[in-house]
C-alpha cells in the first residue's frame, strides 16, 4: 500500500464513530473492582516508502509491564489537557519524538484492560527518516512493524499461556525479534480490521 493510500485511508477510519465505542480485553470477567485509570497511547504511522508502525519495548527493571512491548504513552496526567496531548508528551519523553513532526488524525475506540487502564489509542502521522532518543529508563528497543504485516489477515494468531491459575487466551503478532501481545496486540487487531475494512 502507498503511502498516500494508506493516509487516506486512515483519515476517513478516524473519522468515523466508534464501533464498539469501548473495547475490553478479553482478560476482563464482569465489573472491574474499580474505575480504570485514564491512558493514552499514540499509534504513530510513518508513512514511508513502506509504511510502518513505531512499537517500543520496555525496559526490564519497570514496575508495571517490563520488557513488554508497547506503543508510546502512559497515564493521562492532570496537566494534560486532553488524550492527544499526553501521548504526545509520552512519546517525547519515551523516544524524544518531536511533537511538531506528528499530524494527529484522531483516535480509535478506548481499550479497558484487565490491569486497570482505559487506553485512548490516537493515531498519528510520521514522516520517514526520524531518529529516536529511547529513554534509557523506559524504552530498551524501538522498531517498526511493516504495514505489510498488519493487513495480513492470517499474521496475528491466538495463544494459551496459564497465568495465576488461570487460562488466558490472548493476540500475538509475527515479528523476528518482539513479543508482540496484550493490549498492544489487541489493538493492532482492532486497527488492522478497520484497515481492511475500508479497502
Amino acid at each position: 500500500m502507498t503511502p498516500e493510500a494508506l493516509r487516506t485511508r486512515l483519515i476517513r477510519i478516524a473519522g468515523q464513530p466508534f464501533d464498539p465505542p469501548v473495547v475490553y480485553g478479553e482478560e476482563i470477567i464482569g465489573e472491574l473492582e474499580k474505575p480504570p485509570v485514564p491512558a493514552a497511547v499514540l499509534v504513530p504511522v510513518i508513512l514511508g516508502p513502506r509504511p510502518s508502525i513505531l512499537l517500543t519495548k520496555r525496559t526490564s527493571h519497570l514496575k508495571k509491564h517490563a520488557g513488554q512491548v508497547s506503543f508510546p504513552g502512559g497515564r493521562i496526567d492532570p496537566e494534560d489537557a486532553h488524550p492527544e496531548a499526553a501521548a504526545l508528551r509520552e512519546a517525547e519523553e519515551e523516544v524524544g519524538l518531536d511533537p511538531s513532526r506528528v499530524e494527529l488524525i484522531g483516535r480509535m475506540a478506548d481499550y479497558v484492560t484487565g490491569t486497570g487502564y482505559r487506553i485512548t489509542p490516537v493515531l498519528g502521522l510520521l514522516p520517514p527518516g526520524l531518529t529516536w532518543r529511547p529513554s534509557p529508563h523506559e524504552v530498551e528497543f524501538v522498531f517498526e512493524l511493516p504495514i505489510s504485516v498488519v493487513l495480513d489477515p492470517d499474521a496475528p494468531r491466538r495463544e494459551l499461556r496459564e497465568a495465576s491459575g488461570r487460562t488466558r487466551e490472548f493476540w500475538v503478532w509475527p515479528h523476528p525479534e518482539h513479543f508482540i501481545w496484550g493490549a498492544t496486540a489487541a489493538i493492532l487487531v482492532h486497527l488492522a480490521g478497520k484497515l481492511r475494512a475500508h479497502s
